[in-house]
């Protein structure tokens, strides 16, 4: 139909063909003349923002070229981008620059979503700037963005940065009643984790003996935290009392736990009590992964078991690992150390 337009519009199809070899041949006759044919220059391209972003060096230029992209989702929305460009501002010393750029995407209509609130804190706190991060969280209802335990736990893991004792235990009591906030195991953990940190054990062990009474109930890697913490500072007692609360309570320890508990009995010359986990593990369903291997075979090369520590390193072959580079260290060291022991005892002969 659009073709049987044109004709009706502009005239039969041999007139339009006839116009067109007219014009075709006034054209090319006007080029012969001249002996050249014109071309057109090509159009330039702009690079992506995203390229010139991550190409710029100077702080200023960074900071406007990020500015002028404020509304690109391109940019706004690719976590890489966002990171890097408030790291290299923080690398600067330009703190003025990164607040003019966040404080002004809260402004705009992401600002109402909360996992991009959740953004905004995490870089505040990846610069430094802990007072900013909580008062984002504070100030989140007069950007109409709604706060749930996620925000929440976002500024703690900002606030346990700065290790101001004082704030961390005001914001994780007063914080949740003041906005009702149900809070969950995740922002239990942070604090725990925070407090075995700092070295107060007694405090981040409290900690987890109030939030159970509030209904929260620890999971394996809350007692995983403490047992390495108490472990760590030769509390043995403390550890043990730990696992076994853990394991009585129906709370079963993972790879890291039994990772956590052979380093401990390998640190204190207890290879062959480390054996026997590495075999308990398997007993009961739970694969040993480099690290527990790399730490048995440490033991029994540390006691001088050459033999044993051979053996396990077979097993680990045997279970479809590739020995890994500190494993390689491990063997090699205390073979060597063993063959020089055997080089001096030895008797020369030949003297």
């Amino acid at each position: 139909m659009l073709t049987l337009r044109l004709v009706r519009r502009f005239g039969t199809a041999s007139h339009i063909a006839a116009a067109t070899a007219i014009a075709s041949s006034g054209v090319a006759g006007k080029n012969s003349s001249k002996g050249l044919v014109s071309r057109k220059k090509p159009l330039k391209v702009d690079e992506p923002a995203l390229i010139k972003l991550k190409k710029e060096r100077n702080p200023e230029k960074l900071f406007q070229l990020f500015k002028e992209n404020a509304h690109n989702k391109v940019v706004v929305e690719n976590r890489f981008v966002f990171e890097d460009t408030v790291s290299r501002l923080a690398g600067a010393g330009r703190f003025d620059y990164i607040e003019n750029l966040l404080e002004h995407q809260k402004t705009l209509p992401q600002g109402r979503r909360e996992g991009f609130i959740i953004r905004l804190i995490m870089l505040y706190g990846k610069a430094g700037m802990t007072q900013h991060a909580v008062n984002t969280f504070y100030d989140m209802h007069l950007y109409g963005c709604p706060r749930t335990v996620k925000s929440f736990n976002a500024a703690l893991k900002v606030l346990t940065q700065s290790r101001d004792l004082k704030a961390i235990e005001s914001f994780l009591w007063d914080v949740p009643e003041k906005f009702s906030i149900n809070i969950d195991i995740l922002s239990v953990n942070t604090v725990i984790s925070s407090f075995c940190e700092m070295g107060i054990l007694e405090k981040a062990y409290l900690v987890m003996v109030e939030m159970e009474k509030l209904g929260i109930t620890p999971d394996v890697f809350t007692y995983t935290t403490l047992i390495y913490a108490f472990y760590k500072v030769n509390r043995w007692q403390i550890g043990d009392g730990l696992w076994n609360l853990m394991v009585g309570k129906g709370c079963m320890p993972n790879v890291a736990t039994f990772n956590v508990r052979i380093q401990f009995l390998v640190n204190v010359g207890l290879a062959w009590e480390a054996n026997k986990l590495l075999l308990l593990m398997k007993r009961i369903g739970i694969t040993p992964d480099e690290v527990t291997y790399n730490l048995v075979i440490k033991g029994f090369c540390r006691a001088e078991n050459l033999d044993m520590a051979k053996r396990i390193y077979s097993a680990l072959c045997g279970a479809g690992f590739n020995p890994n580079a500190k494993i390689y260290q491990t063997m090699i060291h205390y073979l060597s150390r063993a063959a020089n022991c055997i080089i001096r005892k030895a008797p020369f002969s030949f003297w």
